[in-house]
């Protein structure tokens, strides 16, 4: 599974993440579902990597062009014509809607620039993840990762299932499990 160039150590951390998230999912009896931009689907393939994450994961969306944001998960045009892709609110939406898609408790996603190039003023390594959670709160971080484009993906594969684990543990997105 790891891109050419990817070290070992990457590919260990990342299927850490999933399984992580995984585990509190289970113990919170609950699901995820993903958007994925810059990713491509690599955080769907380290969930489904882990054994048993049929009972978590409902399923994503990959979602590289601009305007499939908006036509499969509901994001909305004019905030994607105003800012670019590479927003807050934009990985907010993302999160929701691929949330509400598959009828997931949990919904994360990322947008960002993974290189080789600057997109929409964003520098190389600006990558936004989000997670909606079950009571409708969104929580959205911002990260500056640095390195090359198959690195920037690999962190954020990483960033964002640390996210969602945090989620569901209930330290953000407005829920009170311990």
């Amino acid at each position: 599974m790891p891109e050419s160039g990817i070290g070992v150590q990457f590919e260990e951390a990342a299927l850490e993440a999933a399984e992580a998230a995984h585990r509190a999912l289970l113990e919170a009896e609950a699901t995820c579902a993903t958007a994925e931009s810059l990713t491509g689907g690599l955080i769907g393939a380290h969930l489904t990597a882990v054994p048993g994450t049929s009972a978590t994961y409902r399923g994503g969306a990959v979602t590289y062009a601009t305007d499939t944001k908006a036509a499969v998960l509901g994001v909305p045009e004019d905030l994607l014509s105003e800012h670019g892709a590479v927003h807050p609110d934009v990985a907010a939406h993302m999160a929701r809607g691929v949330r509400e898609l598959v009828g997931a408790d949990y919904g994360v996603a990322v947008t960002g620039v993974a290189g080789p190039e600057p997109q929409d003023g964003q520098p190389v390594g600006t990558v936004y993840a989000a997670v909606a959670g079950p009571d409708s709160h969104t929580e959205v971080v911002r990260f500056s990762f640095t390195g090359d484009r198959a690195g920037i993906r690999y962190h954020t594969v990483k960033g964002a299932l640390r996210l969602l684990r945090t989620a569901v543990r209930g330290d953000v997105a407005g829920n009170t499990r311990a």
